[in-house]
C-alpha cells in the first residue's frame, strides 16, 4: 500500500473528511468520520499510521504483528501504529482501517450514526 492507496480507501468510506490540523505537527494527515479521527498518517514519509483498535484484541494484535506498535500519541489501550514495513498484506490494512472506522462510528451519537446511514443510501 502506499500513501495514495491508503488516502483514497479512507475518503472511499462514508461521511470521512481529510485535514492537516495540527499546527504543530504540519505534516501529519488525518481523516475524520462527523469530526471523529479514525487514522493519521506523516504525509511525506508514510512510515506509519496510526488506527483506533478493540482494546479487547489490541495486545494480541501487537503480539501477532510486529509490525504494529504502540502509538507515540494517542492512547495505549485504544491506539496503534501501523509500521509500514511491507510484513502486512494490503487486504488485512485494510481490515484494520475498517475496524478503526467502525470503532468511531459505534461510538458516534445515534442521530450522526442515522445521518451517516442515510447518506450512504442516497448515493
Amino acid at each position: 500500500m502506499n500513501i495514495e492507496v491508503y488516502r483514497q480507501y479512507c475518503l472511499s468510506k462514508n461521511g470521512v473528511t481529510e485535514s492537516i490540523p495540527f499546527s504543530k505537527l504540519p505534516d501529519v494527515l488525518v481523516f475524520k468520520v462527523k469530526g471523529k479521527m479514525f487514522t493519521a498518517t506523516d504525509i511525506n514519509t508514510f512510515a506509519s499510521f496510526s488506527i483506533k483498535c478493540n482494546p479487547d484484541t489490541i495486545e494480541e494484535l501487537r503480539a501477532e504483528y510486529p509490525a504494529m506498535e504502540e502509538p507515540s500519541y494517542f492512547s495505549k489501550k485504544h491506539w496503534s501504529r501501523v509500521v509500514m514495513d511491507g510484513s502486512i498484506p494490503d487486504e488485512l490494512l485494510f481490515s484494520w482501517l475498517d475496524t478503526s472506522y467502525n470503532l468511531v462510528v459505534a461510538n458516534l451519537p445515534k442521530s450522526m450514526r442515522l445521518q451517516l446511514e442515510n447518506e450512504n443510501t442516497s448515493i
